[in-house]
C-alpha cells in the first residue's frame, strides 16, 4: 500500500464569506514538482473538485493552483441552510445517495462532492426540491464536463 504525503495547496477565488476575494488551501498529492491532485472536498473555490490534477507556481513557498490539468468526474455542490437543524440529517441523506460532504466553519454551509458514478439528475432532483421547500439554497460550484 502506497502513503501518499499531503501538501497544502492555495486557491484563490471571489467567493469569501464575506464576499469578494479569499484564498481556500486544500489538501492535495503530489503527481510531480507541478501538479497536483486535490484530496480535500472545495467550499469556495469554483471549477475544480476532489481528484482533479491541477497545475500549481510557488510564490514565496506558497503553492497557488494556476490551472486544471485533468478533470477527475466530480462534482461539487454547496448548500446553505435556513435552518442548522437540517443539516446532519441531509448529510446522511446525501451518504446515501453516494455522496460525501464537509461542514464548513460557517454551521450551516456544507459543500457536497457528487463521485463520477453517481447520477447526478438525482442529486440534483433533491437539491431542487429542498430548495423548494425554503429547507435551503444551493450553488453548483463545479460540474463535470462528463454530466453537464
Amino acid at each position: 500500500m502506497k502513503i501518499y504525503q499531503h501538501i497544502k495547496i492555495l486557491f484563490e477565488h471571489n467567493n469569501a464569506p464575506e464576499g469578494g476575494y479569499g484564498i481556500e488551501s486544500a489538501w492535495a498529492i503530489p503527481i510531480n514538482e507541478d501538479s497536483y491532485k486535490i484530496d480535500n472536498i472545495l467550499f469556495y473555490a469554483p471549477e475544480y473538485s476532489l481528484g482533479d490534477i491541477v497545475s500549481v507556481e510557488n510564490r514565496d513557498g506558497d503553492l497557488f493552483v494556476t490551472g486544471l490539468i485533468k478533470e477527475s468526474g466530480h462534482s461539487t455542490v454547496r448548500i446553505i441552510f435556513n435552518n442548522k437543524n437540517l443539516v446532519s440529517e441531509t448529510r446522511d441523506i446525501l451518504k446515501a445517495m453516494g455522496c460525501e460532504s464537509e461542514i464548513s466553519e460557517v454551521s450551516i454551509l456544507i459543500s457536497v462532492d457528487i463521485p463520477a458514478n453517481v447520477d447526478y439528475s438525482l442529486i440534483k432532483e433533491y437539491l431542487e426540491k429542498g430548495e423548494e421547500l425554503l429547507k435551503w439554497s444551493y450553488e453548483e460550484s463545479c460540474i463535470a464536463h462528463s454530466i453537464s
